[in-house]
């Protein structure tokens, strides 16, 4: 993704269901779970840069000792920074006493993140500013055990207004900035009323139930309670992904597959999906059980965790890139009038990686059966140095553009800033013949076109193919998302700046006004989440039309060589993603009615000029 967008959080839970003694016995240290809670973040460090947190809840602490811990950090690196001061108390508390790792119940009195239950989060940053208070996960304190509640989730909600309004609570600056504050308030408030009622003997699916149906969102949440209950939950459309792992020595969680075989060394079908609105439940006594608390609605898992955002080091997603990629041959094919002796291969960057395999196999296939066409038709009529010219054509592929460390400027003037942009990437000199090549790049995303234009398509042309070709995996990018990526003002996008250019171009810009005076009568009736209504400004073009401005939008000025933008089709992604059919942000069709108010709400703001969150 050349336009980098913030996305999707990771989650990490591990409840440890043996004495730590047992761990120092079979594993060789007491600490294991720690170093594994440190394994399944880092296998996740891709869902977060802006900061890190852990929690850890002990079991059966002495009356008066504290039994739930939190730390967290927004440093570069966060999770190394977080487990660094873990490893610091760890190393003063054997300095201190040698002979401690000896004693791993002493060891659990001294050292605060050595508990049963155990929480990670990774945050990429949605909602609320970049500061520390920020990073899950959220504690609420209680002097009563089962009252305390440390809270960390991969989510975002729409009706955060709305939560506040049921535990009746005026929220603060800080409140109104985070989701999960909110979410924290309502769980609480359910909690508390539930011990109330049933004082020694409160039910976590019952919490559950009364609080999670309020909630209007994606979500993939995990929560601690100091009395050692713990619970994992996925909303009911399955759009954030939640996974598991148990066995008779743990019960894991996190937000990729991956990320759990690989630090727990299991197979694929030993690590299972958590369906839609189900809820692991695990008692402090580590009995558990996995209770549907939400009814299942229709399946719309994000498709963004297919095409982009999940490490692609899991077995169906490689292939699912793969498949997206092989899905573009044709479309390429017949942009370059299938001359693939003047056509060169490349990705940008690096996620791009695995659809580009999968375009190149196209790619292969076809010349392969051209080959042999070719042959064929020879019948005896050729020698062996034809034969080997044949055989030994392949596909022309070259490490293009290299992605330099990040840029940082101290220049501020606008003009002047921009000339540093274009050289956030580089190219590799002599590998195209000039005024006779085509370059073909793929990316596995357009959102907003502005690396594109100030850097890669400018950088591309100092090659001065005969024309450049920008493919991307994923279909036009023409919504705002809400359920948890960073996407909330549909005016950075490019496809949305392309239909207004082909509205203009047509002298149909009344439409806009027209949509914006239905808005706002929405708007007046609390009708804002009844219809998306910005589905008909797109409605008069097809998608190649969108995709022609689109490439010119992305060509500068001064470049003079053609520029095509190529697409991946709904159908497409559907056929190469069939379990994660959430489509929202290419669609505009929203799995919950809250995703129509914030489309309305974007183009709201976009009108009235506000640069603002839809949400």
């Amino acid at each position: 993704m050349s336009d980098a967008i913030k996305h999707e959080c990771g989650l990490a839970y591990i409840r440890l269901l043996k004495p730590f003694s047992y761990y120092q016995q079979k594993k060789g240290t007491a600490l294991y779970g720690l170093n594994k809670l440190y394994l399944l973040m880092e296998k996740q460090h891709n869902r977060g840069q802006d900061g890190a947190g852990i929690a850890a809840v002990k079991l059966n602490a002495e009356p008066g000792y504290p039994f739930m811990h939190r730390l967290r950090s927004i440093a570069t690196q966060a999770i190394a920074d977080v487990f660094a001061q873990v490893g610091k108390e760890i190393n003063e508390l054997e300095k201190s006493q040698p002979e401690i790792r000896k004693h791993p119940g002493l060891m659990k009195g001294h050292l605060n993140f050595m508990g049963e239950l155990l929480l990670g989060h990774l945050r990429y940053g949605t909602q609320g500013k970049n500061n520390v208070e920020f990073c899950h996960p959220f504690i609420k304190r209680d002097i009563l055990p089962v009252r305390n509640l440390a809270l960390a989730g991969n989510f975002n909600l729409v009706n955060t207004d709305e939560l506040f309004s049921i535990v009746n609570i005026e929220p603060g600056a800080f409140e109104k900035q985070s989701d999960l504050a909110a979410m924290m308030e309502v769980v609480h408030h359910f909690i508390v009323k539930e011990d109330e009622a049933n004082p020694g003997s409160m039910s976590l699916s019952s919490v559950l139930k009364k609080s999670f149906k309020h909630f209007d969102g994606g979500y993939h949440v995990s929560g601690l309670l100091g009395n050692g209950d713990s619970f994992i939950i996925r909303d009911p459309h399955g759009i954030r992904p939640s996974y598991y792992y148990i066995s008779d020595e743990v019960i894991v969680a996190a937000s990729e597959r991956s990320a759990i075989r690989t630090t727990f060394n299991v197979g694929e079908n030993e690590v299972k999906e958590l369906m839609p609105g189900n809820a692991i439940i695990v008692k402090n006594d580590g009995t558990y059980s996995i209770e549907q608390i939400l009814e299942p609605k229709e399946r719309k898992a994000c498709s963004f965790e297919r095409i982009y955002f999940s490490r692609g080091s899991d077995e169906k997603i490689y292939r699912e890139r793969i498949s997206l990629g092989y899905k573009l041959s044709d479309s390429v094919l017949k942009s370059i009038d299938n001359n693939l002796k003047n056509s060169i291969f490349s990705f940008i960057p690096n996620t791009a990686e695995i659809a580009f395999y999968g375009l190149l196999k196209g790619m292969e296939d076809y010349l392969n059966k051209i080959k042999l066409q070719r042959i064929l038709s020879w019948d005896k009529d050729y020698d062996e140095e034809k034969m080997a010219e044949m055989i030994n054509r392949k596909i022309r592929v070259e490490k293009i553009a290299i992605k330099d460390v990040k840029m940082r400027t101290f220049i501020t003037e606008d003009s002047n800033r921009a000339e540093m942009v274009q050289h956030v990437y580089d190219i590799t000199y002599g590998t195209v013949q000039k005024g006779v090549d085509t370059l073909i790049m793929i990316d596995d995303s357009i959102v907003r076109g502005t690396t594109l234009k100030e850097s890669i398509v400018r950088m591309l042309s100092r090659l001065e193919p005969k024309k450049i070709i920008i493919v991307s995996s994923a279909p036009q990018i023409r919504y705002p998302d809400c359920y948890g990526i960073d996407m909330s003002k549909i005016g950075d996008f490019i496809a949305f700046k392309a239909a207004l250019a082909l509205l203009k171009d047509r002298n149909q810009t009344e439409l806009l006004d027209r949509l914006y005076s239905r808005c706002k009568e929405l708007l007046r009736n609390n009708l804002l989440h009844t219809e998306n209504v910005v589905k008909q400004i797109y409605a008069s073009f097809t998608p190649i039309e969108i995709s022609a401005k689109i490439a010119e939008l992305i060509t500068p000025p001064d470049v003079k060589i053609p520029v095509e933008v190529i697409y991946q089709t709904i159908e497409n992604l559907h056929e190469a993603c069939p379990s994660n059919l959430g489509d929202w942000y290419f669609t505009g069709d929203y799995p919950t009615p809250g995703g129509n108010r914030v489309v309305n709400k974007a183009f709201l703001n976009f009108m009235e000029g506000k640069d603002v969150r839809g949400y």
